[in-house]
Formats: C-alpha cells, structure tokens, sequence
C-alpha cells in the first residue's frame, strides 16, 4: 500500500487543469473549400451541358415521329 513510487494526493500536487488556448483566427488552409467549390462548378456545367443535350434530342424525336422528313437541324 505504501508504494514510494507513487505520488502522494496532496493540494501542491493537484493542480487545475490549464484550458488549451483557443485559436479564434480563421484557418488560412482553404484547399478543401475550392476543391468542393471546383467539383460544384463542373457538376453544374455537366449537369447543363446534359439538358440542352436532352432537349435536343427530344425536339429531333418529336419531328420524327411527327411524320415529317426534313429534321435536320440547320445551322445558322
């Protein structure tokens, strides 16, 4: 029980614990943002890309099954 390698709890032994100082400062590592903002932005291009594509096609369709022969789309 008497063990001398162990500390005595004694007050000049037991000190409160200090608080880890908070940094309140913005972190200057923005890496992970412009990844997320890059990866929205070619979504968002690839995601219009796709619908005026779609839509495209959807007007070829419906001339074709219209009936008429002359669907070929006319450049200007």
């Amino acid at each position: 029980m008497n063990d001398p390698n162990t500390q005595k709890l004694e007050p000049e032994n037991l000190k409160p614990a200090q608080p880890k100082p908070q940094n309140r400062e913005p972190r200057e590592n923005n890496a992970p943002a412009m990844a997320g903002l890059a990866i929205a932005v070619v979504l968002l291009v690839v995601g219009l890309w796709l619908a005026h594509e779609l839509r495209a096609a959807s007007k070829m369709q419906d001339c074709v099954l219209s009936g008429r022969t002359n669907c070929n789309v006319i450049q200007p």
